[in-house]
């Protein structure tokens, strides 16, 4: 959840550690700081607040020169877990010596034990955090050899982690390891990048390394030596990263949300750009792997994931069930791990993660694995740890996601589910004629997309309305309960506005007892199956005196006379209105947290990637 980022070569390293930081601050944080190799030693800087903050402490610091003229160096954002936000627990941390240096994600689980241990030697500790534990182990264990300190200190050490460290007394080497959470090394003529996240380092090389779990590393310049736990010297794999810095500024936008919102369209095509093929009614989706006999031999879909990547499951399970008339569940995919699931022959679980590094989703797809399942992957990050882990799957191709709450992200796993369901439709009971249909409506959704994005002037008026509310419902049923919950999601993640989603039949069931005046209702109404009884139920709410906001279908006059408020999408089948409906739902926080004055793009206590349980 938190940022790496850490330099080796002829350049100073300060510049690009800065620019570093800056390019991870998407993924949450509340405090920042940075280790430089000097000629005087290790100098560290840091202080809670933010990267812009630690820049200008750097740039007056009296120390600065020399600061400026290191060629290593370390830096970190931090998401507070083991501690509160303050100067003392941000990174990097230091061991009792001041010889090693180190900046950490992930969690170690007997940090408590270890910490003891060392107190117990006399040991004095400076934060609440379990990285600082980490490095009194390392220079516990250091002669001289920080490749040799680190890889004994992480065989003692239960947990997660991403690590990078430097040593006072090897000027210009860093190591670098990781056990469940990500480490990429960009290559560079004499010199390297290591970082958390690619966005780090596009600014400077497209050529990376991502590290598997028990890889440790050794750096100096452009020299990186790859070795795996107990296992001595490996070779990994070099990949280019496929999208340039570009994707990753705003462009002129406002904020990265609202860039990204309008990116939807290309980011569909994007996923769906050679997947469609409307003559056989079909989808090809050759990173399943799967032959037609396979297919047809698989009898329930168990889809995992969270937040996001689960609401937009929903609407899989929704699809696969009406299309293929196969099975589907949906489960969180930290219950999936801890409850000892029912996977039997015939399954196929499906994780979906937008970074591919979700802690739980991993931990869902190992235990998948485990339990022999055939196991795939939706995710957005060529590399990341689950698509390498489940070896087949299907990459969106959307594009960096940089704003914290997902948007482009989420329409476009629910392209690619709705694909996926069309595929397994074609292997077991829909005819040609019915897969062409589809698949001609699954094509035009890019269209519509572009359609809702033309009234943003209108969503914004509407907004204005609804921005002065703390609380709000918002129902739908059928394929619109999803859009309903990751509309409440959107707008609770960006506004701080408190907003539950029920399915529209749940709301009477007691929720209902909270509606008055001050409580307005999002209601998906827009056209499909059910839509008689959606509009009862707001029906049910506007005589509570609950403001009605109504999602519906352009031009539907019974619809809008139900309501205070309406948004309007293009008329379209049920199965492709969810994502009209979401881009209009996002448009519709946006604005409302935009007129409110929160951070948009880094929402508080969020982190856009979750790598600790």
């Amino acid at each position: 959840m938190c940022g790496i980022i850490g330099y080796s070569g002829k350049r100073a390293a300060m510049p690009v550690l800065i620019s570093g930081l800056k390019k991870l601050e998407y993924r949450g944080y509340d405090s920042a700081g940075v280790a430089l190799a000097t000629d005087n030693g290790m100098l560290i800087k840091k202080q809670s607040g933010k990267v812009a903050g630690l820049a200008e402490l750097v740039t007056t610091d009296p120390q600065h020169e020399q600061l400026s003229n290191a060629h290593c160096g370390i830096a970190h954002t931090r998401w507070a877990t083991h501690g509160p936000p303050t100067t003392d627990n941000a990174h990097p941390h230091q061991g009792p010596l001041g010889k090693i240096v180190i900046v950490h994600n992930g969690i170690i689980e007997n940090h408590n034990a270890l910490r003891e241990r060392f107190k117990a030697e006399g040991n004095v500790f400076k934060s609440q955090t379990d990285t600082e534990v980490l490095a009194h182990l390392i220079e516990a264990h250091y002669e001289g050899d920080l490749l040799e300190a680190v890889t004994k200190s992480l065989t003692e050490v239960v947990g997660t982690y991403g690590v990078t460290c430097m040593a006072a007394d090897e000027p210009g080497v860093l190591v670098v390891a990781r056990s469940g959470s990500p480490i990429v090394i960009g290559l560079g003529e004499d010199e390297t990048i290591v970082a958390s996240d690619a966005a780090a380092i596009i600014t400077y090389t497209r050529q990376a390394i991502y590290l598997d779990d028990n890889d440790i590393a050794r750096i100096e310049g452009s020299q990186v030596d790859i070795h795996s736990l107990g296992l001595g010297a490996v070779t990994r794999k070099q990949t280019e990263i496929d999208w340039s810095t570009d994707a990753a500024e705003k462009g002129g936008y406002d904020h990265y949300m609202l860039k990204e919102i309008y990116e939807q369209p290309e980011a569909i095509k994007n996923t769906m750009r050679g997947r469609l093929d409307t003559h056989r009614g079909t989808a090809l989706l050759s990173g399943l792997n799967l032959s037609p006999r396979e297919l047809v031999d698989i009898q329930r879909l168990l889809i995992v994931g969270c937040g996001t990547s689960m609401n937009a499951g929903l609407i899989g399970e929704y699809a696969v069930e009406d299309f293929a008339g196969i099975p589907a569940e949906v489960e969180q995919a930290a219950e999936f791990r801890y409850r000892n699931p029912i996977v039997g022959r015939g399954d196929m679980v499906l994780a979906i993660s937008q970074s591919g590094e979700t802690a739980d989703t991993l931990a869902a797809v190992r235990e998948a694995v485990e339990k022999g399942s055939l196991v795939a992957a939706l995710v957005n990050v060529v590399g990341s740890t689950i698509a390498r882990e489940t070896g087949r799957g299907i990459y969106l191709h959307a594009g960096p996601e940089i704003s914290v709450a997902s948007t482009k992200a989420f329409t476009s796993q629910v392209s690619v589910l709705l694909m996926v369901a069309l595929k397994l439709a074609r292997a077991n009971r829909l005819s040609r004629e019915q897969g062409t249909i589809i698949s001609r409506e699954i094509e035009r959704i890019p269209e519509l997309v572009e359609l809702v994005l033309k009234t943003n002037d209108q969503i914004e008026e509407v907004a204005k309305h609804y921005a002065s509310y703390d609380n709000c419902f918002y129902i739908g049923r059928g394929y619109m309960y999803p859009v309903a919950l990751e509309g409440a999601l959107k707008l609770k993640e960006i506004s701080y506005i408190h907003a539950e989603a029920y399915h529209s039949a749940e709301l009477k069931h007691g929720p209902i007892a909270l509606l008055e005046a001050s409580m307005p209702v999002i209601a998906m109404l827009n056209k499909g199956p059910g839509q008689d009884k959606s509009l009862s139920n707001a029906a049910e709410c506007k005589a509570r005196s609950a403001p009605i906001l109504g999602v519906i279908t352009e031009g539907d006059e019974e619809a809008r006379s139900a309501c205070d408020h309406v948004i309007e999408i293009p008329d379209c089948p049920h199965y492709t209105s969810v994502i009209p409906a979401t881009v209009a739902l996002q448009l519709f926080a946006y604005h409302v947290a935009k007129i409110r004055g929160c951070a948009i793009d880094q929402p508080r206590n969020l982190a856009k990637s979750v790598t600790v349980e």
